[in-house]
């Protein structure tokens, strides 16, 4: 028999819940630490940004809107997918960061329990950061967290997957949806996580993935009037000071970068960065000095 020719994986995009290639056709190669050639990755345009918000404020409305329990069932289901195809993503951190197999099996094996951590936070940090508040007078006054709207994220260039999840899971686990930049050296894990959403229960359009170069994509959406928040994690600091420049056009919420260890539990603070709170008040019943209610 004639020796077996490989077959090559051809990475694309993930927008809107399909997967389209660059709009302008465009690809880069992404090598490893040592400079061995992995894959060509689609070098995604502005046009790709701005297709990607539009998926993004599509998908708000039905995600928003859905219960905290059920983005938290939801959130679940990715892990599940994500334990099942465990060996490849080992295999591609470990190529991408240049870890050993055990090194990247450890990155891998914190980013599943990532996404549990925060599968299980859906329903409960409103209860944290929301709540009846003491006023001076006949009323309930209530506060209650909601999301932000479209958020775009610049993933970690250091952590291909660990950090990339640890900056998604907490915008989509309060209700945002996400326009995602990947990592530009190493965008591989970052692409195939879009194919587990795909087959996830997410719906299209929650979470969108673009691979390219990071200024290039970045850029337009800082400046996009339909983005309102971004998350500057994996920009320096050069970068960052340009895209938060962009983002006061609009008045954009910025999550500044700051060293972060994502082997460490996180906290709540990525969660409470990208929600706005809501008061109401309404009397109590209570009518006059005489104590009288109706």
């Amino acid at each position: 028999m004639s020796e077996r020719l490989s077959v090559w994986k051809t990475y694309k995009l993930y927008v809107g819940g399909t997967f389209p290639r660059s709009e302008s056709g465009r690809v880069y190669e992404v090598t490893d630490p040592k400079g061995k050639w992995l894959a060509n990755a689609p070098r995604s345009s502005r046009k790709d940004a701005r297709d990607a918000v539009v998926a993004a404020r599509k998908a708000f409305g039905g995600w928003s809107g859905a219960t905290a329990y059920n983005r938290g069932q939801i959130l679940y289901r990715v892990a599940e997918m994500l334990e099942g195809r465990r060996a490849q993503f080992v295999h591609e951190v470990a190529d991408a960061e240049g870890l050993s197999k055990s090194r990247a099996a450890e990155q891998v094996d914190a980013t599943i329990d990532r996404w549990v951590w925060y599968a299980g936070w859906t329903d409960k940090i409103a209860q944290v950061v929301g709540g009846g508040n003491p006023v001076a007078g006949p009323y309930f006054n209530l506060s209650t967290p909601e999301p932000t709207g479209v958020v775009a994220v610049v993933a970690p260039q250091e952590s291909s997957f660990l950090g990339l999840v640890s900056v998604v899971a907490p915008v989509i686990a309060t209700g945002s949806t996400a326009v995602v930049v990947a990592a530009e050296r190493s965008p591989l894990p970052a692409l195939s996580l879009g194919e587990v959403l795909a087959t996830s229960d997410l719906p299209g359009g929650v979470v969108n993935l673009l691979s390219g170069r990071t200024a290039e994509i970045a850029a337009p959406l800082a400046a996009h009037q339909d983005v309102n928040a971004i998350d500057l994690a994996g920009a320096d600091e050069a970068l960052a000071k340009e895209l938060e420049t962009a983002a006061a056009d609009n008045l954009k919420r910025v999550l500044r970068p700051q060293p972060v260890d994502y082997l460490r539990t996180p906290g709540i603070d990525r969660m409470t960065a990208f929600l706005e709170t809501k008061t109401v008040w309404h009397p109590t019943g209570s009518l006059g000095a005489s104590g009288s209610a109706y």
